[in-house]
């Protein structure tokens, strides 16, 4: 179903999002332009990004985070999705338990109310996000999609990830979120790899281009994906067929200033390793571990045999690869034969097939190892991505943008650079190459405290407007009037 939410009338001026409708005729420099709006909503933008990293929620759980984009979208004049329309239901991965869900919903409904009676006592002219929080979204369908329509022309769509990672931020002095009091309020749930940032740079993207709505033609969909981390959000949003019929797409993530990347803008990465990602159990008999011991039917051993055979998976000559078992758990007690253990493991390659070559080993040693001890194996994919390659005409034509309009900043001397992890950005980019359409994705620098992933992680928010005004000149390149 269509939730098309309410019109840009209703919002039009409330909380900052003041008219920036620049008019691009008269012989001024549109990048000029989105230069100058990039300079004027740079605070609106650190406010953002600092709000959503004091309210940082995990894959699956992104309501509060869905529903303020879903609002701020909503003033800004887009079409807005949330709920079931941004996710199709069978493709989403790993999603927590219900009672799970439930709580957080229950918890952020209720602070969003009271922070909305608090704007009302102070006179502020912000309606607040509750209404946003749906029903769908206690059920985990996060995520949303905004699309801005501006008459015929190619379809561009730009991809923002929102979730942030089970970690615990530093309560230390040095670390500025805590001194300056926007640490995460969340226990266990930081944004420690700058989702935060491309939340607000997507939002920053969104205003550019609504007061340039005029001089462009064609459709820009904005997507914001749940997810990411653990790759679980991006192939759901593509089988809702969000990426169908796109000419264009481009996505970004914050990098670090100090490494490869040595200038503003790495326009094109690839090689992001394809991976999958399994939950296994193994469940055998449990026995007196004394007095009868050929009774049970040992599935901690099951698992320790896995864990050690999947170390010993023969490297493919191809590519990359990777293996790793991060948890192991089983058994009750010393005495006791375990019936039930459960590893959690992670394979990836360098390419979409070198990864499948070590999914197939890794799935043949885990029935073996269970087999082994007389047990069964399950093995629960709790997420999954491609390898990726960008287009390196679309690379250039970024390149080409920056360079010739964008003074300010200045391009990577590798354009399309090696990435590093994993990204399941592939799945929506494939799904645009497959249909003829061009995909890049991109890296913008910034100044880190410390690295991704890490408790002490923030950045130099002036990563912010600078994502901002390049996507959007990007989108100008591609619709505007020339």
């Amino acid at each position: 179903m269509d939730k098309t939410l309410q019109s840009e009338a209703q919002y039009k001026g409330k909380e900052g999002w003041e008219d920036n409708t620049g008019n691009c005729n008269g012989g001024e420099d549109p990048y000029a332009r989105i230069t100058q709006i990039g300079d004027n909503i740079q605070e609106k933008l650190v406010r953002i990004r600092r709000d959503l990293h004091k309210h940082p929620e995990t894959a699956w759980l992104e309501m509060r985070t869905s529903a303020v984009i879903a609002e701020k979208l909503t003033r800004l004049g887009y079409e807005v999705l949330t709920g079931k329309d941004v996710c199709r239901e069978g493709n989403r991965l790993a999603v927590p338990d219900r009672e799970i869900l439930e709580e957080h919903y229950r918890r952020v409904k209720a602070e969003a109310t009271i922070e909305r009676k608090r704007n009302e006592d102070e006179g502020l002219e912000i309606p607040g996000y509750p209404e946003y929080l749906t029903s769908e979204m206690e059920q985990g369908y996060t995520g949303v999609v905004g699309i801005l329509r501006c008459g015929d022309g190619p379809v561009v769509a730009l991809r923002f990830d929102i979730d942030a990672l089970p970690m615990e931020e530093d309560t230390s002095e040095a670390h500025r979120p805590h001194r300056e009091g926007f640490a995460s309020v969340n226990r266990k749930m930081m944004h420690a790899c700058g989702h935060d940032c491309h939340a607000a740079i997507g939002l920053g993207t969104a205003e550019i281009l609504a007061s340039m709505r005029e001089q462009l033609h064609g459709t820009v969909k904005l997507l914001f994906q749940p997810g990411e981390e653990g790759v679980r959000g991006a192939n759901a949003m593509v089988a809702a067929g969000h990426l169908d019929g796109v000419d264009y797409f481009a996505g970004t993530h914050v990098a670090p200033d100090n490494t490869g990347d040595d200038g503003d803008v790495t326009p094109g990465t690839y090689g992001s390793l394809a991976t999958c990602k399994y939950d296994v159990y193994f469940r055998g008999e449990s026995a007196h571990a004394g007095g009868f011991p050929e009774k049970g039917k040992n599935a901690v051993l099951a698992a320790a045999h896995a864990v050690v055979a999947l170390s010993g998976i023969a490297r493919h000559s191809g590519g990359i690869t990777r293996v790793n078992v991060g948890t192991i758990q089983g058994g009750t007690s010393s005495n006791v034969v375990a019936d039930e253990a459960m590893i959690s493991m992670e394979i990836r390659g360098e390419t979409t097939e070198i990864n499948g070559y070590m999914d197939q080993r890794a799935r043949e040693i885990c029935r073996a190892a269970a087999m082994m001890e007389g047990c069964t194996c399950e093995m629960k994919l709790m997420g999954h991505a491609p390898s990726q390659v960008s287009d390196l005409p679309f690379v250039e034509r970024i390149a080409s943008v920056v360079r010739e309009h964008l003074p300010q900043y200045s391009v990577s001397s590798t354009p399309n650079a090696k990435n590093w992890g994993s990204e399941d950005i592939g799945f929506m980019m494939n799904r645009v190459q497959e249909q003829g359409g061009q995909a890049v994705y991109m890296r913008t620098t910034t100044t880190m405290a410390s690295p991704q992933h890490t408790v002490l992680f923030d950045v130099d928010e002036s990563v912010l407007k600078k994502g901002a005004v390049v996507f959007s000149s990007i989108v100008y390149d591609l619709l505007g009037e020339n």
